[in-house]
């Protein structure tokens, strides 16, 4: 049976035979929420997916894909044609600093790891979330809402029954036995649940803006440089580079004070590949800030409703792993309510309980680790010092060139402490790679 839309409702006052109804409805088109999405369509689980954006064009979104996401998208069968699509492999990470570079080797850590991936995966995520939603709409129990604004949370004797939200063309409401909030760090369904999530590291501020790429570009496709109070990320967007600079909480108004020339020239002295055309940074209005907090819910579930992704913990850009534990979070959650969603059996907390189970170590052991790079990163640049860290180059270099020594740090950041594999949930030994 499609899942389609056949008769909107009439806002807040609708009635229930007046509402689509589904399986699972999930708010937010993001990397958890679109793969939650397909994978419950590949077990005939009728989904709706609301999308509170017409697109999935976005500046600040992560566009690293690690070994062990792609050893998932493997398992499904689609590795191979994701691939197809314009990407870049990165292998190596250079961190230039005033004391020296620092190289480090990442393909030979993944290597040791016998994956079949032995690499980031560099991938605008528009472009990611579209092939998933593209490969999603090939199962006739996927329907996509774009431009849909979540308003409201059913609640029928405290259980989450539905959603309620806005399109260009009206009010409308889904009932679903189960919903999913997969709406981001800025979750909408978070507040309207009254959850606050628990602070995991300080605030930072991510100055993001644009320079042009060129051919004759040296500069690696994930690129790292540190020095003169400013730690910038620097990713190949094949037509131009998108640069994020970090700097502590607060101290963007210090940065304007002292002018934008001020600025473009540390910018210049960190990144000197770039020097020649920091003048397109012409006026404040071209940076977007964007502000940076590291945090988790303590329960990540009410009756009805699950939260996963960065609605249940935002991460910080640390090691660019935010995308790949929402992805994770996504298999989970698959995994443990998928059948009995199919089955059409009622979801229980246990159940959901179980999803922030297998998550929470993991989840909470990455932060930790984002937490104290965090610091270490920040504490130096407040107090001036040229480089993000206290071990010579050289020695750093040697260890960064053993893949002995890269194998832990190259699994911790390329699996998790765990990486969940998507299992085979169709009955009657009916393969779920293929579309009816």
């Amino acid at each position: 049976m499609q899942n389609e839309v056949t008769r909107e409702g009439n806002g807040q006052d609708a009635p229930q035979e007046d509402a689509q109804h589904t399986s699972c409805c999930i708010v937010g088109g993001g990397p958890a929420g679109a793969v939650l999405a397909l994978l419950l369509a590949r077990q005939s689980v009728p989904v709706i997916l609301l999308e509170t954006h017409m697109d999935f064009e976005r500046d600040f979104r992560g566009d690293t894909l690690h070994p062990g996401v792609m050893e998932i998208l493997d398992d499904i069968g689609l590795a191979e044609p994701l691939l197809t699509l314009r990407h870049t492999k990165v292998r190596q990470v250079d961190v230039q600093s005033p004391a020296g570079p620092v190289k480090v080797n990442l393909g030979d850590g993944f290597a040791r790891l016998k994956t079949k991936f032995p690499y980031i995966t560099v991938m605008a995520q528009s472009q990611f979330l579209t092939f998933i939603t593209k490969e999603a709409a090939r199962y006739p129990d996927f329907h996509l809402v774009m431009g849909a604004q979540a308003d409201a949370l059913i609640e029928e004797d405290g259980v989450v029954r539905g959603v309620r939200y806005r399109t260009s063309h009206g009010e409308h409401e889904v009932r679903a036995p189960l919903v999913v909030a997969a709406d981001g760090r800025f979750s909408r369904l978070r507040k309207l649940a009254g959850r606050e999530p628990v602070k995991t590291s300080p605030p930072i501020d991510v100055l993001w803006f644009r320079l042009s790429r060129r051919k004759a570009d040296t500069l690696d496709a994930l690129d790292a440089r540190t020095g003169h109070g400013l730690f910038v990320v620097l990713i190949d967007r094949f037509d131009y580079w998108q640069v994020g600079c970090v700097i502590p909480k607060g101290q963007y108004h210090e940065l304007r004070e002292a002018g934008l020339e001020s600025f473009r020239h540390s910018f210049a002295q960190a990144v000197p590949e770039l020097a020649d055309r920091i003048a397109e940074l012409s006026e404040w209005k071209q940076v977007s800030v964007l502000s940076v907090e590291s945090n988790r819910l303590k329960q990540w579930y009410a009756p009805g409703l699950l939260f996963i992704g960065d609605a249940a913990h935002v991460m910080s850009p640390v090691g660019g792993v935010g995308i790949n534990y929402a992805i994770f979070d996504a298999v989970v959650a698959s995994n443990v309510l998928g059948p009995r969603l199919r089955a059409g059996r009622p979801i229980e907390a246990r159940e959901l309980a179980e999803v922030q189970h297998q998550r929470e170590l993991p989840t909470r052991a990455i932060q930790l680790f984002q937490t104290l790079a965090q610091k270490l990163v920040m504490m130096r640049l407040k107090n001036g010092r040229a480089t993000a860290t206290a071990t010579p180059p050289r020695l750093l270099n040697l260890l960064f060139q053993s893949s002995w020594f890269l194998a832990l740090p190259a699994w911790f950041i390329g699996f998790g402490l765990h990486t969940p594999r998507v299992k085979d949930n169709n009955p009657d030994g009916r393969t779920d790679r293929t579309p009816e």
